[in-house]
């Protein structure tokens, strides 16, 4: 169950938020309507509502199902795992590309990795918060923008450090000098 699964459905129509929305909470929450409202906060009348599709979300709605889809997702995760969250690598995307594995085994623990596109410092930024928020755990980022990154996140962040790959360009640079 993902957040991304509700907001996929809503973008297609109101009749696959409303078939997705009603089953994340039966069949992955195992969770009633009104149990769905506690968690949320959103009114039991407005949740019967949408699922009955006598009501489509508002923007605020949706955002707050969103929000706690996310929350709990992340203690799904945490559940499995032993600890929560995952760790956010920040990256242009022919970088992200190299990583062929979502899920990395680090010292006897399974490790979730979910993967930043951006291609500037502002987005780097700005993605880096946003997986703040989504529940990551450590960010691993360029050196160009980790120490900004480090400024603004409350969770650890390490330096991808392309030793190897420098030394490539370099020679790649020389070569084409002629």
């Amino acid at each position: 169950m993902t957040a991304d699964d509700i907001i996929k459905a809503a973008m297609d129509s109101d009749v696959a938020f409303t078939k997705e929305f009603s089953r994340i909470i039966k069949e992955e929450l195992r969770m009633t309507a009104s149990e769905f409202s506690e968690k949320s906060g959103i009114p039991a009348s407005t949740i019967y509502k949408v699922l009955s599709g006598k009501r489509e979300p508002n923007i605020k709605t949706l955002r707050q199902i969103v929000s706690v889809l996310r929350k709990l997702d992340g203690k799904e995760q945490s559940e499995g795992s032993g600890k929560s969250g995952f760790i956010a690598v920040i990256a242009a995307r022919p970088v992200l590309d190299i990583i062929t594995e979502k899920k990395l085994k680090v010292r006897d623990r399974l490790i979730t990795i979910r993967e930043y596109s951006a291609t500037s410092m502002e987005e780097a930024i700005i993605a880096a918060i946003k997986a703040e928020r989504d529940g990551a755990k450590a960010v691993v980022c360029a050196p160009i923008v980790s120490p900004t990154i480090e400024k603004v996140l409350r969770i650890p962040v390490a330096t991808i450090m392309p030793r190897d790959s420098l030394f490539e360009a370099i020679e790649l640079a020389a070569r084409k000098m002629g």
